[in-house]
């Protein structure tokens, strides 16, 4: 304990820079000079401050060098460094420039990369405004602008081909046909962006403004056809008609957005009269099917007849050549044709009797019976 004791008096007097022949320049100890050889003083006290003033290095003893450094950040950043060290009290500094001032230095350089700098993807186009007017537009690659908020950049993709459902969910789209009905109908509308200039600046909702053109043209076009035709019929045209109609009113409002194509999905009568609606189409197919099985069969009839009508003409020309010849032969082909539907036989040969009814006696003679036919039986031999 006497050890610790006398220990931390002699610390006292080390921070004191008192020891025991007193401080530099002080009356204690009874030494008038700082012990460097000059006459009336005794050897210079080891603990007083070195020649010349300086002081001895600030902080503790042993202090790391992670402290040391984050002593030097406090105090370059307003902390609380004492009065006596630093450099004037303008806090730390790296190479001549303070902590704060490269800090400034290193956010201005990423804010002005960041926003300066900007990639394009092939696919994509950058449209550049300037205090929110449009400037120009950057295409594929590396492009640069000025810093934001000055010019500002917004990507879009002009090659993705989006799709856009009518009606959206699973809600109802009744429309009316030419012959006054109505029917449910379900299609999609596939588009993309040709201009990006006037896809952004043009028009203010895109997706409504496709929306509603597509739902005009539909209905202008299925006013034009019956209900028969716009449920199969003439899908594929009507399609077709959509696509044109919607172009034409899209290029008059200089939207910047090109249609690649209208698919129906579904075309149903409503659920109310889906049942009375199903049988009258049966009826109207059963008719057309009786129709067209008409227009076959007078088809062959008048196929038949020009025909005919063309042999005979074959026929008479031969006639005129030599009439005698041709009655003949007309005459033994009717009369061929005439005998071979009947059941008799007649033979004009001297000595022969001219007719005999031959199919009707066949006809006439009575069956022999089954006995007659019938194998013999015989009794078994013993």
């Amino acid at each position: 304990m006497k050890k610790i004791q006398s220990l931390a008096r002699a610390t006292v007097l080390f921070a004191e820079n008192k020891g025991p022949w007193g401080g530099r320049g002080s009356a204690g100890g009874g030494g008038k000079g700082d012990g460097d050889g000059e006459p009336g003083g005794g050897p210079r006290n080891p603990w007083s401050q070195p020649p010349g003033g300086g002081q001895r290095p600030k902080g503790p003893r042993g202090a790391s060098a992670m402290d040391q450094f984050s002593e030097m950040l406090r105090g370059g950043f307003g902390g609380g460094g004492n009065s006596d060290g630093g450099s004037g009290g303008g806090g730390p500094s790296f190479g001549g420039w303070p902590a704060i001032r490269l800090g400034l230095l290193l956010f201005a350089g990423l804010w002005i990369f960041f926003t300066c700098v900007w990639r394009i993807s092939p696919q994509e186009r950058g449209i550049v405004t300037t205090f929110g007017a449009y400037s120009r537009t950057l295409e594929s690659g590396i492009g640069l602008t000025l810093p934001w908020p000055i010019e500002k950049v917004k990507k879009l993709d002009v090659t993705n081909i989006r799709t856009l459902t009518i009606p959206s969910g699973t809600g109802t789209n009744f429309v009316l046909t030419g012959d006054q009905n109505i029917i449910d109908l379900d299609y999609s509308v596939r588009w993309s962006i040709s201009d990006p200039e006037l896809y952004e600046f043009q028009i203010v909702d895109q997706e409504k403004t496709i929306r509603d053109v597509a739902d005009s043209a539909m209905r202008a076009t299925i006013s034009l056809v019956g209900k028969v035709d716009a449920i199969s019929a003439q899908r594929s045209l009507i399609e077709k008609e959509v696509e044109r109609r919607m172009r034409a009113i899209l290029q008059g409002y200089r939207a910047g957005i090109r249609v690649e194509g209208v698919a129906i999905s579904r075309t149903d009568p409503p659920a109310q009269v889906n049942d009375a609606f199903k049988a009258v189409t049966a009826a109207q197919q059963e008719a057309q099917s009786m129709i067209n099985n008409a227009n076959a069969e007078a088809q062959q009839v008048k196929q038949r007849a020009i025909g005919e009508a063309t042999a005979f003409d074959k026929v008479y020309d031969q006639y005129k050549l030599a009439p005698g010849v041709t009655r003949r032969r007309m005459y033994y082909e009717t009369m061929e044709e005439v005998l071979s539907k009947i059941d008799k036989t007649i033979v004009e040969t001297g000595g022969v009797t001219p007719y005999l009814p031959l199919p009707e006696l066949k006809r006439r003679m009575p069956e022999p019976p089954e006995a007659a036919i019938a194998p013999a039986t015989t009794g078994g031999v013993k």
